[in-house]
């Protein structure tokens, strides 16, 4: 089965948390936006935070390395609720494919909403998009696949 979910205005952890178990069911993923996913939580401390991880990895040293993508970021943070170092997790992961925007071969098909219960905005909260961050840690721009 394949799920096309759209990933404005959803929270990354509840959101990767929910793809992650239907990526371990079977199903074949499609997150569309992943740039305008959002993080809850100060945008300055998530900036710290984020800067800290990248900054741990680099040319001098062997790693980790950390994407400064919207689409890799998302993907990685769904990574992380997968065992990934089991087949299971390593099969599943492969079913994900994460977009910036909306591809052309997916235009015409109807993205689904996860349920607000899932991964619903928080009522006055500050945020930081996914997008936002990622020009905050160096990325460049642009549509990407």
């Amino acid at each position: 089965m394949e799920l096309i979910i759209d990933a404005d205005g959803l929270i990354l952890g509840r959101m990767a948390s929910f793809v992650a178990k239907k990526l371990l069911e079977g199903n074949k993923v499609f997150i569309l936006n992943a740039e305008n996913a959002i993080i809850s939580g100060s945008p300055r401390t998530t900036f710290e935070k984020y800067k800290r991880r990248i900054d741990r990895g680099g040319i001098s040293r062997s790693g980790p390395y950390y994407p400064r993508r919207p689409d890799l970021l998302v993907k990685r943070a769904i990574r992380g609720m997968l065992p990934y170092k089991q087949e299971k997790g390593r099969s599943a992961l492969k079913k994900l494919r994460v977009y910036i925007g909306v591809p052309e071969d997916l235009s015409d098909k109807k993205a689904e909403r996860i349920a607000s219960a899932d991964a619903k905005r928080l009522s006055r909260a500050r945020v930081i998009k996914i997008g936002e961050l990622c020009h905050h840690l160096g990325w460049t721009g642009g549509k990407i696949g």
